[in-house]
């Protein structure tokens, strides 16, 4: 061995050990700081499980969302695997340049392999870095460019990520040009585009090198990628919350325990309260220990997954650029949140790793500790007030204190969305994290939003957010040409029929959503559809209560529904309410309650296609009367909770694009991308103070389509986006020409049209509200 060897590989080997022996320390510490997060059960179903990972980790159907960087990164990602082989090729090839591995060294199909994956990963991260750069802050939109993705991002720790990558690819593409030109120099014949098919004409640059030469310039590459590559294992071994490079491991863990073995997105249902890994009973709850976390306080309190969600976080900011509330200039960035929670989990990790003696002793006292973790562990609360600039949104977040770790601004400005959850490649749960900070402040510390004090009362005394009288339930019925059937009343049971109509809060009480009511009534009277309601005996969901994190709250009133639903024998239930359709359908299970549950878009779009439903085209001469048929030109807004909780996007499209000689158009941000209104995660009951409205950017959009009417499919949109059109109308931006009416209603016109029964009620015009405490807001 020549000089250049031996210190080549006396190096090489010395820095190998140190960043083994680092990574084994870190992936401990992962290891340690993950149990200290509370028990949560996801090994079930393996095999799905696997079948899901598989799925999502070789067909980037999570990365599918960007398809250039779901192709860049699937090819960077894949030769991170499979270039491994190259790094053991240039341990040997310190020790002799002319190295290759036993077996299928000179095997031509893997020569092939490491060929291409060499240019592509090479060429891949280029792509990456350019996109990275193309949307970088400094030439993006909004106050410091936080319309970039990337805004918040470490980007030393991606620039470092991106590099390396470039680096490795290099020395792989320089390494097997100089062997070709090595095997030309020796005369040994593997000097053919057999062996190297992408890389040989590289080598005919060195041909007027001596043997001696290109030896020597091997073995100096290969210990320059051996280098680099062991210098980033050092690097993210010492930077445990470089998720940017950590993900690439982690990440197979977070999808493999992802809420649903089969694959769904972990949306729909919120996780009950869960104590000791298991959910609380509430009728036992007075026998709970005292020292309890309902909710999560403190970061320990958070699941191990919860744990291991955050430190798998990539900061690709896909969740941030989706976010209503940080598109309106909010605080709340999902991306910022996760990476705040990572980096304070793990500098508060050491701490509450230590022994009882050490922290007998007090934080204060301690000694060994870094400043961040005793900064983490001095900061008296997870959630609070942090006294940030509206105008710097980074300042309220504070992993290492010393004020609260997140501003409660940040928290309470969430509409639970799940356009985060949806956009995440690595299936981060956001929407379940904040729920649980919403639920430990509001019933353990009673510090929610001022506003919520009226819909909690609303709820308790009258079971509806308004507060207004059972009684008054069966109101949007009068008059209807038609019995509308009652259970108790009319009929004994639900056999009698084919389905429960769930008319819901906001159907039965608000008198926008009246309308939608009575015309899914109408057309299932239409259609020879038997149903029937429960009047009186329905009382609220509780979504809202739910996801304004009063868990006692929606547990009463949820108990009390199933109870009701399972004594009149409810089988199929018909609900117009995307939150209802989603508390119904996948949160009462939860308590017993077992139902199969169609939206009013589903059922009437199935007796469409069944042609019990005719509808007919609009009169050529059609005037603007007001009445939801006439608009020429229709655009459709998704809500939420029924399309990226329920992934129900094609029956309220279908229903909308079968109406004879109306044209459909489509919003850019639409289906798994669509804009929220602002009303879901109990904002519908709050006031919006900060920002921009929600309602008033997705109003917008709509109109910017060029349609007459904006559709919708759940009364909180339509009490959203009105309030939005009026503002708009107001403002110049819009006529009275546009109307905001919900699908069923253009369905109703178009059916009575082939009745002779001409236009449905009267313009769909914004109606003042009932004067509830408290009122919804726009």
């Amino acid at each position: 061995m020549s000089a250049l060897q031996i210190v080549a590989v006396v190096v090489c080997l010395g820095v190998t050990a140190v960043a083994v022996a680092l990574l084994v320390k870190t992936v401990n510490h992962f290891l340690a700081t993950f149990r200290l997060g509370q028990p949560e059960d996801r090994g079930d179903d393996k095999g799905a499980r696997t079948r899901t990972l598989l799925r999502e980790f070789l067909g980037h159907t999570r990365m599918s969302r960007l398809p250039v960087v779901a192709i860049a990164h699937w090819f960077t990602m894949v030769s991170f695997g499979v270039l491994f082989f190259t790094l053991l090729n240039a341990f040997g090839q310190l020790f002799a340049p002319e190295f290759v591995l036993p077996v299928i060294g000179h095997f031509f199909p893997y020569e092939w392999i490491t060929d291409f994956f060499a240019f592509a990963g090479f060429i891949s991260i280029l792509v990456l870095m350019a996109i990275r750069q193309k949307n970088h802050p400094r030439s993006a939109a909004g106050e410091d460019g936080r319309r970039s993705r990337f805004f918040g991002s470490t980007w030393w720790q991606a620039y470092y990520v991106e590099l390396t990558i470039l680096g490795v690819t290099l020395c792989i593409g320089l390494l097997r040009a100089l062997e070709w030109t090595l095997a030309r120099k020796t005369g040994t014949g593997m000097d053919t585009a057999l062996h190297f098919p992408l890389t040989g004409w590289i080598g005919n640059f060195f041909t007027g090198l001596s043997v001696g030469a290109i030896e020597n310039l091997i073995v100096v590459i290969a210990a320059i990628k051996i280098l680099i590559s062991f210098a980033w294992m050092i690097t993210i071994a010492l930077q445990p919350t470089m998720g940017v490079a950590w993900h690439r491991f982690l990440a197979f863990f977070n999808i493999f325990f992802k809420r649903h073995a089969d694959g769904r997105t972990s949306l729909g249902e919120l996780q009950p309260i869960k104590v000791d890994g298991k959910p609380l009973d509430f009728e036992n709850v007075d026998e709970l220990d005292e020292d309890a976390a309902l909710g999560v306080g403190k970061v320990e309190d958070f699941t191990w997954k919860g744990l291991l969600d955050f430190t798998t976080c990539t900061e690709c900011g896909r969740c941030q650029s989706q976010c209503p509330a940080w598109n309106t200039d909010k605080p709340l960035s999902p991306k910022l949140l996760v990476m705040t929670l990572r980096d304070h989990a793990h500098a508060k990790s050491p701490w509450l790793l230590a022994s009882e003696e050490v922290r007998a002793g007090g934080i204060e006292s301690a000694e060994g500790f870094s400043d961040a973790t005793k900064g983490a562990v001095a900061t008296e609360q997870l959630v609070g007030e942090t006294g940030y600039d509206i105008r710097h949104p980074l300042q309220a977040y504070n992993p290492h204190g010393p004020d609260a770790v997140i501003d409660e601004d940040v928290l309470w400005s969430c509409t639970t969305c799940g356009a985060c959850v949806e956009q995440c490649p690595v299936d981060i749960e956001h929407v379940d994290a904040i729920v649980d900070m919403r639920r430990y402040k509001n019933l353990i510390e009673s510090a929610f939003p001022a506003e919520l004090n009226g819909l909690f009362k609303n709820l308790e005394k009258n079971s509806n957010p308004w507060g207004l009288a059972p009684r008054l339930r069966m109101d949007w019925a009068k008059d209807l040409p038609f019995e509308v059937k009652q259970v108790g009343q009319d009929v004994e049971d639900l056999s009698e029929v084919d389905y429960l109509f769930w008319v819901g809060c906001a159907g039965a009480y608000e008198d926008r959503a009246k309308k939608t009511t009575r015309a899914v009534a109408e057309l299932l009277d239409t259609a020879g559809v038997s149903f029937a309601v429960l009047g009186d005996g329905e009382a609220c969901t509780g979504d809202s209560a739910r996801r304004a994190g009063n868990e006692f709250l929606f547990q009463m009133l949820a108990q009390q529904n199933v109870e009701t639903l399972n004594e009149v024998g409810a089988t199929k239930i018909v609900v117009t309410c995307a939150h209802c359709f989603n508390t119904i359908k996948n949160e009462y299970p939860q308590l017993g309650g077992q139902y199969e549950v169609l939206h009013h878009t589903q059922l009437l779009n199935r007796l469409v296609r069944e042609k019990r439903l005719t509808p007919v085209a609009r009169p050529g001469d059609a005037v603007a009367t007001g009445a939801a048929s006439t608009g020429a030109k229709v655009t459709y807004h998704d809500p939420c909770y029924l399309g990226r909780h329920n992934q129900v996007y094609a029956p309220p499209r279908e229903l909308l694009q079968i109406l004879p000689g109306v044209e459909y158009a489509e919003m850019e941000r639409s289906k798994e991308k669509s804009f929220c209104c602002g009303a879901g995660g109990a904002r519908m009951w709050m006031e919006e103070k900060l920002g921009t409205r929600i309602n008033t950017n997705r109003t917008e959009e709509a109109l910017a389509t060029g349609a007459e009417r904006i559709a919708v499919g759940c009364p909180f949109c339509k009490v959203m986006l009105s309030d939005g059109l009026n503002a708009a109308i107001q403002d110049g931006k819009a006529t009275d020409a546009v109307e905001v009416v919900d699908v069923a209603q253009m369905l109703l016109a178009a059916v009575r049209r082939g009745d002779g029964g001409g236009e449905p009620d009267e313009a769909e015009t914004p109606e003042p509200q009932p004067d509830p405490e408290p009122a919804p807001v726009a």
